[in-house]
This record gives C-alpha cells, structure tokens and sequence, in this order.
C-alpha cells in the first residue's frame, strides 16, 4: 500500500530543474490520510496549493490550481512555500537576511527535490531553492510519519557569499490553509497556573505567538496550539490541526488572514534580538515544526501526536516509568543523612521503586540552605551529608529501592563560589543591576568552556556513585538583561546569544546521553516552563507544573494531553489541595506516579491505601502509558471531568472519572459513551482504589458488550460522595 501512495509523483523523484521551465513542479508530501501539496508556478517560485485529506488519484493534484481565481499581484505570493522578504513577495516572510553587500533583497526559485524512505513508514523529502542573483540556497525538508499522519518540517539556510550574511528571521515553517473560518486555540499561564486555553476565532491581520524569556521560555506560553477549520472542533468531530515547535529557547508562532481570507503560518525561533551571521558555506538549521491533521477532531489528533512521540521521539517512550517518592515538600531544604535514611525506608514501606533527593544537598562555602546561595557549587554539603551521595545511594538500596537527585546545573546564585571565580561565565550586562529570579541567573552555555563545566556537574555524580537511577533536572530562572561575555571576547554577534544557548544545551545533553543513555531524566524547569519536543530526545518525562493541587491537575493535565502522552508527565501525590488522599492519588495516576509526602504521617487507613494504590498502578501502568487516550467529559464544560486510556489490542481500558464542581447535585447523572472498545467483545468493570471500609457504587458482576458500553454507555457514579473513580474495563 505504502508504494501506491508514493506512486509515479514521489518514486525516484530527483528532479533537477533550471530557473525556468514549461511545465510545473508537483510535489505531494504524504501521510497515511492527509496530504501538503507543493507546486512551482510560471516563475518557478514553489507555492502550496492544497493541504489537507489525500486524494485517491494523486494526478488529479494539478489541477487543484485551476480551480482558483485568487490572483494578487500587489501581495506577491500569499501561499509560498517559504515566503522570503525584499523582493517580489511583501507579505510577513519566513526567511528575512542581509546578504554580504548590504542588500536586503531575498528570492527564492525551485531548483530540485528528492524522496527518500528511511523504511517503510518514515520519508525524507527535501527541496533546494536558490537565490537567481545572490549564493544563497534554503532546503526545505519535510520528514513524514505516514501510520501516525505526523509530518516533522524543518529548513536549512546556506550561504556560498564571500562575506557573512545576517539573517533576521530565519523560520522552521510556512504553510497556507483555505478554509471558512479558523479557531485558534492557544495557552498561557504562569508559575503554578501553567497551560490555560483559550479558544478564538482568527480574523484579518496577524495573530503572534511568542516567548522571549530565553531559557524557561514556556512560562508564559508554551509553543504548541491546535487549529481548527471551519468550526470549532470536537474531540470527535471537526477538522483540527496540532501544531508544536521542537524548541527550548525563545519561539514566534504568526497566524496571518490574508485579503482573500485564507491563513498563514509561520512558525520557528523568535528573531527578537537573534540576528544571527552566517559565514560563507555555513549552513544554519531551523528547529522541527511538528504538526498531525484529523478530520475526525481533536482526540484522533491527539492520538497520533502520542503514538508518533512515543516511538520516534521521548526518550524511552515505548518503555515503562519508576514511581517515586520525593522529599521535597516533606523536608525543603531541611535534611540530613539520618532523616533521609528514613524516608528511604517510608519509600520502601508505600512501595515506590526510588527515592528522590530534591534541592539542597550541596555546597559548603555558601551553604544550600535557601534558595539564595550555593547553586553552582556541586560539592556535597558535609555538614548534612558528612558521608556523601554515595553513602546515600547504597542506604537506599540495602532498604530496597534506588536512589536518584535533583540538580540545576545551568544556574548560578551569585552568593555562590562559582559566580566568584567566573563571574565571566554569567549572562548579564556589565553595565546593569543585575535581576533575579529565584535569586539565581542563567551561566552561559554559548561558551564550551561552561557546556563542559555542566556536562561534568552530571559525570562526575555518575563516574562516582554509578548506581544513581534517576536524574531531575531544573531550571529556574528566565534570562535578564542578555549578554554573553564570552562572545564579546571571541568577537562573535551579540545576537547569537539566545540561539547559541539552546544549542549548547543540547551539545550538553548530545554528550551526557552518548554516555550515560538509559538513565530516566525529569525535565523540571520550575514546573512547565520548558516542554518541547526536542528537549525529549533526552528526558523520559516533564514536570507539568509546580502546581500539584489535584484540582488545578485535573485541569493542567487534560490540556496538556493534546499534545504530549500521558508516559511523558511527571504526577506526583503531595499535601496540596483540599480534596482527600483517594482524589489525590487518582489524578496522580493519569501519568508517572509519584509521591511528595511524609509517608510517616499517614494514619493506617491511608498508609493501606495508598499501598494498595501503588499495586493497583504496577499493574494497569502499561494501559495508561502506551493505550489510546479519549478524552470523554471535558471538566471545563461539565461539573465533572472522565477520561479513559484503552489499550492497543483492546483488551483492556482505564476510566478516571473526577468531580470538579462543588454545587448540590454536581456529578456523573448520565452514562459515558466509552471510545476505544471492541463493539464485539464482552467486559466487566471492576473499581480500583477503593478506600479501606467503602464499597463500590459499580455492580462488578455484570457483562456488558463493547457495543454497549460505546453506544449506550456507562455511569461511573461520580459524585460528592465518590470524589474521583477509577475504572478497570477488562476484556473476558
């Protein structure tokens, strides 16, 4: 099947070309149900023409252009492949420079592409445009995941001019939508109020998304949205598209309604203050914009994110997770080895698989007591850990579970030795007051000399006690006044600051993960503030929010399933909130299970509990992580939110059903109809986590079809009295 879809248009298609030619280019960019059509027009410029579901017969794509009488000369090109700025096209650009003499005029004309496959479900097209006049040439490159109806986009920028060209915006992605209307639903949000939707209607003009914090660049929004066409979309219904930028640092995201009513994207890194250079025969690469369309809504969408992120990028992610017990919000800053040895042994009794040692454990000059001093300074601190990690690790592990530690190793406090022997190594103005946040800022990973220094913060712990099992990573601060002093002193732009210190990042993490690739990393970055899909090339999971009030979570977590698989999300059962244990174990079920409580003040009721919960966790955790996610009761419409992870063969579903509304009567007074069933099969519903001494309002010997549970439905019986359910639903 795979061969027809790539038929006569896209077998063996190296098709060199001049600057001119008779007939038009015709490249179709397939998935399994969709298709991006590109085609080169009289001028040989490469337009797009069609994006959406695939047609049966793909010859029939070139006649999709004779179909519109969109013509308008004085914009140029509104549906360019890759709009370039100064010349013919005066629309918003993706690709804005200034060539080595000083000009600022940019064209870009087809000259040829390729397909390869890499096997039989990932192709690689990519396309050469040149400058007629100036040495530059862009690849556009487009990686199809064609099971998962993913397409990966990304560009790279060459330039074969004597003197450097400075590029001023520099975009992954460009793509052009003709529909009725378009609903954008887009996030912000701050610390601990992380991932709030809202939905709008996109009319004339340009709508921007964008960051320009530097390092924790998802604070305030995050660089991922859904797009629907002609309508608002469902999680059943609607035409939808997921977007996301696979970006650590600062993003720009411009949704453009044309004169004709038609919609512009334009999505990469945020040129704000990046002008980057580019010397002669240097080639700069763009991110990955990553994007997966449905006609069928937002939960098929959704799915398909997941099962591509899954298999082709999270770290692990066709694996399994760790539960955890954690002692921050148990100690704070205030430990010692003897307080950690029983908590050692309180992780052991819940039943978790690893101790986690949170912020707090190093320096000695400025002691880590607070959140004002010692960070950068990562010598164990000997007045609380006299007998260092190590004794810590084999402590844990003669109790029975594994040890893991927290570090944020691209921060400085300034009350820190680091900071006084290379205040060189910080990014800050020399001619400012310098701003915290946290007390801290950012070291400058732009220079190899603190890459190095950061890598070996992570080595060292490894090369010495190397039965750690488990790394949390975070990063606390935004950048404040920008300036490298390293590139001043290499007399290197200024500009590249933002850009290069994402890249050294990931130089940073490219090294640790030669090294040591199999050790499970939390992305915490004070809650949600870096979530992308690059950065998970290297973390097994992300920190969702530093909210963990079980309420908010219902709500942060379910937003942020759209585009991330429940595998990937770090939930953990702590002391917030005010809804009881049960609730607050059940909502930390909906993703990697962990703890941050102090196990020794659970009364004996909700120490059995909870131990029983961890179980019933170990045993259904491959249905949460790797099944099929419908979102059924959406808790931002409803008094009640429910959600079910079925898995793949459906044999077996998870239903997590919550009360989030506190009016009298609030609850679940109709059935669900269940997704993700076999209409074929008979199942039985069984209650987990139930609370020592209730019984469950589920009659546990009754057989209902799939058929039913799907068409009829099913009534979990959420209500004051039963605060949060869970839900087996089990094949016979």
């Amino acid at each position: 099947m795979y061969k027809h879809i790539f038929n006569s248009v896209l077998l063996a298609v190296t098709a060199a070309s001049s600057f001119a030619q008779n007939a038009p280019t015709i490249i179709p960019i397939e998935t399994r149900q969709n298709v991006l059509v590109l085609q080169t027009d009289k001028d040989n410029h490469l337009e797009i023409t069609y994006f959406g579901k695939k047609l049966s017969q793909p010859a029939e794509y070139k006649l999709i252009p004779s179909q519109s009488r969109q013509r308008d000369g004085n914009a140029g090109i509104y549906n360019s492949a890759y709009t370039p700025a100064g010349t013919w096209n005066v629309s918003e650009p993706a690709l804005q420079l200034t060539h080595g003499d000083g000009n600022k005029s940019l064209d870009l004309v087809y000259v040829s592409h390729n397909m390869a496959k890499e096997n039989d479900n990932v192709s690689l097209t990519s396309i050469v445009l040149k400058d007629p006049v100036y040495a530059v040439e862009v690849t556009l490159f487009y990686k199809t995941y064609f099971q998962e109806n993913v397409v990966e986009q990304w560009s790279v920028i060459k330039s074969e001019e004597k003197k450097p060209v400075t590029l001023q915006k520099y975009a992954s992605a460009n793509l052009y939508f003709i529909a009725k209307d378009y609903y954008l639903t887009h996030y912000n949000g701050t610390w601990a109020k992380e991932m709030n939707p809202e939905e709008e209607q996109l009319t004339a003009g340009i709508r921007v998304l964008d960051s320009k914090l530097g390092t924790r660049a998802n604070l305030y929004q995050p660089p991922s949205f859904s797009l629907s066409f002609d309508k608002p979309a469902t999680e059943t219904e609607g035409k939808v598209l997921l977007g996301t930028l696979a970006w650590s640092g600062n993003f720009k995201m411009e949704f453009e309604v044309d004169s004709y009513h038609n919609l512009r994207l334009i999505a990469g890194i945020n040129p704000y203050s990046s002008e980057y250079p580019l010397a002669s025969k240097q080639e700069f690469k763009t991110p990955s914009f990553i994007y997966t369309f449905s006609e069928n809504g937002k939960g098929e969408a959704s799915r398909n994110l997941h099962n591509w992120a899954r298999k082709y990028r999270i770290l692990d992610g066709e694996g399994t997770r760790m539960t955890l017990l954690n002692n921050w919000e148990a100690t704070y800053f205030d430990f010692n080895e003897s307080k950690l040895s029983e908590l050692f042994k309180d992780g052991k009794k819940l039943g978790v698989d690893l101790f986690l040692l949170d912020d707090g454990w190093f320096a000695n000059k400025y002691p880590r007591n607070g959140d004002g001093a010692g960070l950068g300074d990562w010598q164990e601190n000997v007045k609380k850990l006299p007998n260092g990690i190590g004794y810590l690790v084999k402590e844990a592990q003669k109790t029975g579970i594994k040890f893991g530690i927290w570090v944020e190793p691209e921060m400085v406090n300034p009350k820190s030795e680091l900071y006084e022997k290379h205040p060189d190594w910080v990014i800050k103005q020399p001619q400012r007051p310098e701003h915290y946040m946290r007390n801290q800022l950012p070291l400058d990973l732009s220079n190899p000399e603190v890459q190095d220094f950061v890598y070996g913060i992570l080595d060292k712990l490894f090369t010495e006690n190397p039965e750690i099992a488990y790394i949390k990573w975070d990063c606390n601060a935004t950048t404040f006044n920008p300036y490298s002093a390293y590139l001043e002193k290499s007399k290197q732009s200024q500009g590249k600051l933002y850009v290069d210190y994402v890249k050294g990042l990931y130089k940073v993490l490219e090294k640790l993960r030669a090294k040591y690739p199999k050790v499970p990393m939390m992305l915490c970055s004070g809650g949600g503030g870096r979530v992308d899909y690059e950065a998970l090339k290297y973390f097994t999971e992300f920190w969702p929010s530093d909210n963990t009030d079980p309420l908010e979570r219902v709500f942060m977590q379910w937003e942020y399933s759209y585009f991330f698989p429940s595998i990937a999300q770090s939930a953990h059962v702590t002391d917030w909130g005010k809804q009881p244990l049960k609730f607050r174990t059940d909502v930390a079920m909906m993703g990697r299970l962990g703890y941050d409580i102090v196990v020794s003040h659970l009364d004996e009721k909700d120490l059995q509990f909870s131990q029983q919960a961890v179980v019933n966790y170990n045993a259904v955790k491959d249905v949460i992580f790797q099944g099929d996610l419908s979102r059924l009761v959406d808790p931002k419409k409803n008094d009640y939110a429910a959600l079910m992870y079925a898995a793949k063969n459906k044999s077996k579903a998870i239903l997590f059903s919550y009360l989030v509304g506190n009016r009298n009567g609030d609850g679940s007074d109709t059935p669900i109809r269940l997704e993700g069933l076999d209409a074929a099969k008979n199942y039985k519903v069984r209650e987990l986590n139930l609370y020592p001494g209730t019984k469950s309002a589920i009659k546990e010997d009754q057989v209902y079809s799939g058929e039913y549970l799907m068409t009829a439905g099913f009534n979990p019986v959420v209500n004051a009295r039963r605060t949060s359910v869970v839900l087996e639903i089990e094949a016979m």
